[in-house]
């Protein structure tokens, strides 16, 4: 089980679906509350005050999460890229952790939040009512929307596990309207870049910004190692501790040390429609 979890995404295509599902059913089952929401591996500013953003209590818990949601929806610093006031779709919502934070403090116009699994997608419309947000059941490849239909798209830790990530960039690109945005963020190994990078320029996209975060990954793993290690304690069956632990990065994992050695960067862009 532990490297079914560690090369989830290397996993032949029908079996990534669900595999996914099976790991939020097991969630929702043991997390009936709101406790886990975010399930990124987090951002820390590396000066340890940049872009730190003013949380509500409530929030705090899952700062390290937040911070990566915030400095890829605020646009890595550019303003015009940003989303109040504007109407956005997040595909790969997960839990809804990072579309309730985004709509209930940067104030998009509208916000969607999508996941390919339907359970995941009841548990977010039940524990998340925020004013302007709604999620919905799709997949990344065939986004259930009219061309044109959102300003900004955001994708955060999830396309490196779709089946055909070219199509998606380029489904992204039709939904989104002409001088649009994709906020994007991920994962991939230093030889899969440059194709990366080749299929968002052939699916139409200009890149404005392009950074390597996995120090500041690295950073917020140590600060959130701890309560992480606390929760799947708490809340995994002792024969899935260990894959959970990988699969939540906590420190000295095998993902924690792909991060920390430079085996694994974690790439943060900013790309627009042209």
């Amino acid at each position: 089980m532990f490297n079914v979890v560690y090369r989830y995404c290397e996993l032949p295509s029908f079996l990534r679906r669900p595999l996914w599902q099976f790991l939020h059913s097991l969630l929702i089952k043991k997390d009936q509350g709101v406790e886990i929401t975010f399930m990124n591996y987090g951002y820390q500013p590396l000066d340890g005050t940049q872009n730190q953003p003013a949380l509500h209590e409530r929030d705090e818990t899952n700062r390290v999460s937040i911070q990566l949601y915030h400095h890829v929806a605020a646009g890595h610093g550019i303003e015009e890229a940003g989303i109040s006031d504007r109407n956005v779709l997040e595909v790969g919502c997960g839990r809804g952790g990072g579309a309730s934070y985004l709509a209930r403090y940067l104030h998009p116009e509208s916000y969607v939040g999508l996941d390919v699994s339907k359970r995941v997608i009841a548990f977010c419309n039940t524990h998340h009512n925020v004013p302007g947000l709604s999620f919905t059941t799709g997949r990344a490849e065939s986004l259930p929307f009219p061309d044109g239909s959102f300003e900004r798209v955001i994708n955060i830790e999830s396309s490196r596990c779709y089946s055909d990530r070219l199509q998606f960039f380029r489904e992204v690109h039709r939904v989104l309207k002409p001088g649009g945005y994709l906020l994007f963020a991920d994962m991939r190994q230093p030889d899969e870049l440059p194709t990366l990078n080749q299929r968002l320029e052939e699916s139409g996209f200009r890149i404005i910004r392009e950074e390597d975060i996995s120090q500041n990954v690295v950073l917020a793993l140590d600060q959130d190692s701890e309560r992480r290690a606390g929760l799947i304690s708490s809340k995994t069956p002792g024969l899935l501790s260990n894959s959970a632990r990988e699969f939540a990065g906590v420190q000295h994992s095998r993902r924690y040390n792909s991060f920390a050695d430079g085996s694994m960067q974690y790439r943060a862009y900013v790309l627009q429609r042209v």
